[in-house]
């Protein structure tokens, strides 16, 4: 419309049935629209809904190991570590160096790599090993997120639902057949019953 006097503005929201509104109050002149106000916080609201439930909360979870950890123990570590990756969330694996130990990081640093291939499946080094104090730090991050990794979950479970019930009928199937067996042997039965007597009387 231009730049009109606040009156005309005024009137021409009446008019239309419409609300006056100010979306750029720091421009000069002031920048308003004319919109069905209501309507507009409605959509914005539903938008904003619709981006928190898209959002995804990454949380980092700690793995901890020491440079002479045992190979038990490591793969305890490792499956742990799989597990937080594999539900959409960021693992922070920290080595804890004790006394001498501080003075070989490259051992760290195999330790490290070699942790990054055991998760390299479900995982990705966002952050290369680095000394933080006495530790050694290197961070993975999913390759899924949140979301994709709880769709994930539930298709697989459902897929589990399904052979449940097929193996629950399957006993059902099996019992009808024997009944089924059953009845031929007593019609047999009856039949061989009915010869002999036929063949008494002759």
């Amino acid at each position: 419309m231009g730049i009109v006097r606040i009156e005309d503005a005024l009137r021409l929201a009446h008019e239309s049935d419409l609300d006056l509104v100010e979306v750029a109050p720091n421009a000069k002149p002031p920048v308003c629209k004319l919109m069905d106000f209501g309507k507009y916080k409605y959509e914005a609201a539903v938008k904003a809904r619709e981006a928190r439930k898209n959002q995804t909360n990454t949380v980092l979870k700690e793995v901890r190991f020491r440079l002479k950890i045992d190979k038990h123990d490591y793969e305890t570590k490792v499956g742990h570590a799989l597990r937080f990756l594999g539900a959409g969330d960021k693992v922070k694996a920290m080595i804890q160096f004790r006394g001498r130990e501080q003075q070989r990081p490259e051992m760290g640093i195999r330790l490290l790599e070699k942790f990054a291939e055991d998760v390299a499946e479900v995982g990705a080094v966002e952050s290369n090993p680095r000394i933080d104090g006495r530790n050694m730090v290197m961070v993975v991050g999913p390759l899924k997120n949140k979301a994709e990794a709880r769709r994930e979950q539930q298709q697989k479970s459902g897929g589990r639902g399904s052979k449940r019930r097929v193996a629950t009928d399957a006993p059902q199937e099996t019992s009808g057949q024997n009944v089924a067996s059953s009845m031929d042997d007593e019609a047999r039965a009856k039949l061989e019953q009915a010869r002999a007597q036929a063949e008494g009387e002759a």
